[in-house]
């Protein structure tokens, strides 16, 4: 499902604004968090982002709709399932409603090896 950068809408962010959670972040570190779904595209594909001290090279972004989502994208999250993975992103964002239809970019990323 790799994308070219060139077919991709501009970034709506900065790549350091991607992952700023401290669980999640420490997720990431611990190796248990290996993409990460935001509501714009924040990262080209092998753009570097650093977290305490490590560099993670981002290998792939495209668009999901998250009723495509699967418990194998909610554990790349860091999650149990894709309910867990749910309430959490409602928990972070009160009264937004998950609509099965609504678009997200996700971004994989993997450690750089040094």
């Amino acid at each position: 499902m790799t994308e070219q950068n060139n077919a991709l809408p501009p970034k709506t962010c900065e790549i350091e604004r991607l992952i700023t959670m401290e669980d999640d972040i420490n997720k990431v570190l611990e190796g248990k968090k290996t993409a990460t779904r935001r509501n714009g595209r924040y990262a080209d594909v092998g753009e570097i982002m650093e977290l305490k001290g490590k560099k993670f090279v981002v290998d792939n972004v495209y668009s999901q709709s998250l009723g495509e989502l699967t418990d194998a994208d909610a554990e790349r999250e860091g999650f149990e399932n894709v309910e867990a993975y749910k309430q959490s992103i409602l928990s972070y964002h009160p009264g937004m409603p998950w609509l099965p239809q609504m678009r997200v970019w996700v971004h994989e990323f993997s450690p750089v090896e040094e």
